[in-house]
């Protein structure tokens, strides 16, 4: 049986492991269960005493040792509605008060505005920006121009994109120089002639971000944060769509 999500409960990898022996062995001595688990009797120790105060193991005397046992793992629902209790919380926390009273902080625009990122984890962590930037606007929808030579590249770190996209009801205009591009929906495309060198431009005002290829493919990432510079990229680009 796999427990590793557990873990989104707050467990840590050792404690997972001896709650688990726990619900097996029944109630057991520390010696039994360090033997178990093969974790020192001192670490052992000290992880029941976190697992108790989650709730989920308790313990019994036995002459003069003590005896631990595992709670129900039904106390396990009790943990994550907490858990889950402590994120809506902290949640609403960040939109009410902290996320507004941190962009009241934030200058126009300054170097911090431009953001550089590198490999398939700053492509990523672009792709999935343009999916929650997007999600919160009024407009639900962005504008991309991509070249034929990096469109291959795109979304190897984020293969998924599209399907959440269109799960979001996120729309997107497409200006695709050179063939290909694959036809999705709350999709629109239109071609331009040529190759182009490899570089993609996502227009999701209030920012910009443009990805280019360096040597052996690996991928460069720019986002500018600037209403200013989003906004004329934008109109650019509409001038551009309506001639094609």
């Amino acid at each position: 049986m796999n427990l590793s999500s557990l873990q989104h409960l707050g467990l840590s990898e050792r404690e997972i492991s001896i709650y688990h022996a726990l619900v097996e062995l029944g109630p057991t001595s520390i010696r039994d269960l360090a033997e178990k688990t093969a974790i020192n009797r001192g670490t052992t120790y000290e992880t029941l005493k976190a697992l108790v105060s989650k709730g989920i193991v308790n313990y019994l005397p036995k002459g003069k040792r003590r005896y631990f046992q595992a709670e129900d793992p039904e106390r396990l629902l009790v943990l994550a509605e907490q858990k889950k209790l402590d994120l809506d919380k902290t949640l609403a926390k960040l939109k009410s008060d902290i996320i507004p009273g941190l962009k009241h902080l934030k200058p126009e625009f300054k170097s911090g505005n431009v953001r550089f990122y590198e490999g398939d984890d700053g492509v990523e962590l672009v792709l999935r920006d343009i999916l929650a930037s997007v999600e919160r606007s009024d407009e639900k929808s962005y504008r991309v121009i991509s070249t034929q030579a990096l469109r291959e590249h795109l979304y190897r770190p984020f293969p998924n994109f599209t399907k959440q996209r269109i799960a979001k009801g996120i729309a997107v205009q497409v200006i695709a120089i050179g063939t290909g591009g694959d036809e999705a929906e709350l999709a629109q495309r239109k071609w331009m002639q040529g190759k182009g060198d490899a570089s993609y431009i996502a227009i999701y005002p209030p920012k910009v971000a443009m990805i280019s290829l360096a040597d052996n493919n690996y991928p460069v990432v720019v986002v500018i944060d600037s209403n200013a510079i989003a906004h004329t990229q934008q109109m650019m680009f509409d001038t551009l769509w309506a001639a094609l």
